[in-house]
């Protein structure tokens, strides 16, 4: 009688939990789904307090990284690369994101430090990051060829990838983003006990989200509708100087109740969600950073909210224009203003897309995109062991 093992799964990351964003909560719930498949796997994360630390179906090596793309972090990766290059040799290296893969690019010379079978996915902004620096560029080519599978959220990335790339269009395939496996369970009451209509937004203070452009949009409302609104801003300040431009903005026109809650817990956030009447996040392209996917999208759909977005990268491919809320251009701020008014006045159109929302955030599972990144063949099987 004869079996198949499959290889091992190392998969090496500065985002993964208790790191908050998208780019982690996919590398942790790729990570679970591969090990509910039966994949053995073993993660290379960045430093956490251990207080933090959750029970992992997989072990979990905590490496002395800070989490940032900067040379010290490479070093130490690479470090790590070269020192365990031999069970590397037998396995399935998985990088997620573009810290390691950025560390890995230096190893590119030395044919025997580089792991055989390299799987990458690729989520928007780093591609025109690595497309913008010659040697990045000329480096990033490099490691794609090498790679042997690639893999992004959306259609928007993948020709994002290709077109800049090219050498990545024979091994790129599509991994859509789902809800979090624990997240599609929860069960949340009551509405907001203020009476008026509750808009929230959620992600890291920064330009690209863009804010201040739902701030300005809902400050435009005519001032009856305007008052009866309450903005709700959710995340952690990246860049402080943006932070007091919206306290400003905000507060140059009281007309408009402006909340700026923080960051949140899981708990904390799911609270939010359920007392919010409409979800709103306008993030526009910003140099070379720009919006991929957004998980947080399904997020808010899955919790039964409309969605207010704007027309960029591959939003569209996360929200359903006129089904599940309403995409709008970033250079027309009127459309705005519109789609918030349609749905501030109209409690039945938030109720029929929310309920849509819903049905759309669980169409994909987190299971299926495991399977296409680490599926068997027979690239990547030991050999045939008979007993």
């Amino acid at each position: 009688m004869s079996f198949t093992r499959p290889r091992p799964v190392f998969v090496i990351t500065h985002e993964f939990y208790p790191k908050r964003g998208g780019i982690a909560t996919f590398t942790e719930e790729i990570a679970l789904a591969g090990a509910a498949l039966g994949h053995t796997l073993e993660i290379w994360a960045q430093r956490a307090d251990p207080a933090q630390e959750k029970n992992w179906p997989f072990p979990v090596r905590r490496l002395p990284l800070a989490g940032t793309h900067n040379l010290s972090c490479r070093l130490k990766i690479i470090t790590w690369l070269i020192r365990e290059r031999r069970r590397l040799r037998h396995a399935i290296v998985y990088l997620p994101e573009p810290g390691p893969m950025l560390a890995l690019m230096a190893l590119l010379p030395v044919h025997s430090f580089l792991p055989p079978r390299l799987v990458l996915t690729f989520h928007g902004s780093e591609i025109l990051r690595f497309h913008a620096d010659p040697v990045t560029r000329w480096l990033a080519r490099r490691l794609i060829r090498h790679a042997y599978r690639i893999s992004t959220l959306t259609h928007y990335t993948k020709n994002l990838l290709c077109a800049r790339f090219p050498e990545a269009a024979s091994k790129t395939f599509l991994t859509p983003g789902a809800l979090r496996a624990d997240f599609a369970v929860r069960r949340h009451p009551g509405t907001a006990a203020s009476g008026k209509v509750i808009v929230l937004t959620v992600g890291r203070l920064h330009p690209r989200k863009g804010q201040l452009l739902a701030l300005q949009a809902l400050q435009a409302l005519p001032a009856e509708l305007a008052a009866r609104v309450e903005y709700w801003i959710v995340g952690n300040a990246v860049k402080p100087a943006y932070e007091r431009t919206l306290r400003e903005a905000a507060a140059a026109r009281p007309g408009l109740s402006v909340h700026f809650l923080g960051a949140l817990s899981d708990d904390e956030l799911d609270r939010v969600y359920a007392q919010a009447d409409i979800f709103a996040l306008t993030s526009i392209d910003h140099g070379h950073s720009v919006e991929g996917f957004g998980l947080v999208y399904l997020e808010a759909s899955a919790h039964g909210l409309p969605v207010v977005a704007h027309r960029v990268g591959g939003v569209a491919e996360a929200v359903v224009d006129g089904e599940t809320g309403f995409l709008t251009s970033p250079h027309h701020p009127s459309e705005l203003t519109v789609a918030f008014g349609l749905l501030i006045k109209d409690p039945a159109l938030r109720a029929r897309m929310g309920d849509a929302g819903r049905d759309w955030a669980r169409r994909n599972t987190w299971n299926r995109a495991a399977e296409l990144l680490f599926r068997p063949d027979e690239s990547l099987l030991e050999e045939t062991v008979s007993p």
